[in-house]
């Protein structure tokens, strides 16, 4: 793939200039915005525009996001290679300033419900057990996470892969106890998509959460298959700091939502 020689060219002074993060981050703001056209622009600008935006930015997307995964875990990663396959933390800060606006659209709308009628017709008993664990879950696995991080740059290649392995078990109960959640709003409930705005932004924002942190999993889980090769050191260490960093904004994103949604829809 285009792309690779400068990879490896730039990882031989120690940087990383892989183009892929921006093309997906240009490619989301391309598709939000050919998604906001298509809900507030019926009779101001004509149907193609949002199509056509839409296609355009979703393919953009996915070339950028299906190019840096070549980089991150399908180029040559072996053990004497450097570190042509890591990713660029800048890169992903970038990707990360798309999701920010994505969230953002989310509570703007949250925003907009919570200035009509309060409380809803149908609010179900957000706060429990269930919640307080899962937020428990994911706030020690940032924790894992960053110190088995500490742990490879100190040297102590086992206590890593260790750590590592508890922040991607954590990730995966804490979907299971979404999924689990969900089944009980809707199931124990009725509360479901067709309950009214706030349904509809409840599970826009914690389904849109879920999907990032599902995304972090399936990285965790390349990560973590690619330590129990041997492929990382304390000076090849691109793609598990990249891969932290989405996982801690998923992490930051998780405690606001559930300040927001949760808390704030329960005592508001």
């Amino acid at each position: 793939m285009a792309g690779t020689t400068e990879v490896a060219d730039a990882s031989a002074d120690g940087h990383h200039t892989s183009r892929w993060p921006l093309v997906a981050a240009l490619g989301a703001g391309v598709l939000y915005a050919g998604v906001g056209l298509s809900l507030v622009g019926p009779g101001l600008v004509p149907w193609f525009i949002p199509l056509v935006l839409g296609v355009a930015g979703g393919s953009g997307l996915l070339v950028g996001l299906a190019g840096w995964a070549y980089e991150a875990f399908l180029a040559d990663h072996s053990p004497g290679s450097g570190d042509p396959s890591g990713l660029y933390s800048g890169g992903m800060v970038l990707f990360l300033v798309s999701d920010v606006a994505t969230f953002a659209a989310g509570f703007v709308y949250y925003g907009f419900v919570r200035v009509g009628t309060w409380p809803p017709e149908h609010l179900p008993s957000l706060l429990g057990s269930l919640v307080v664990v899962n937020t428990l879950l994911l706030l020690a696995s940032s924790l894992t996470l960053h110190y088995g991080h500490a742990a490879l740059e100190g040297g102590n290649r086992r206590r890593f892969v260790g750590l590592l392995g508890a922040t991607f078990t954590l990730g995966v109960v804490f979907l299971a106890g979404q999924v689990y959640e969900y089944y009980e709003f809707v199931v124990g409930e009725g509360f479901t998509l067709s309950s009214g705005v706030f349904a509809s932004a409840f599970y826009g924002l914690t389904g849109l959460h879920g999907l990032h942190v599902s995304l972090g999993v399936l990285l965790l889980g390349i990560v973590l298959g690619r330590a129990l090769r041997g492929d990382y050191s304390a000076e090849r260490d691109t793609s598990v700091r990249t891969v932290s960093l989405y996982w801690h904004f998923v992490d930051a994103v998780w405690v606001f939502l559930v300040a927001v949604l949760y808390v704030g829809a329960t005592i508001g």
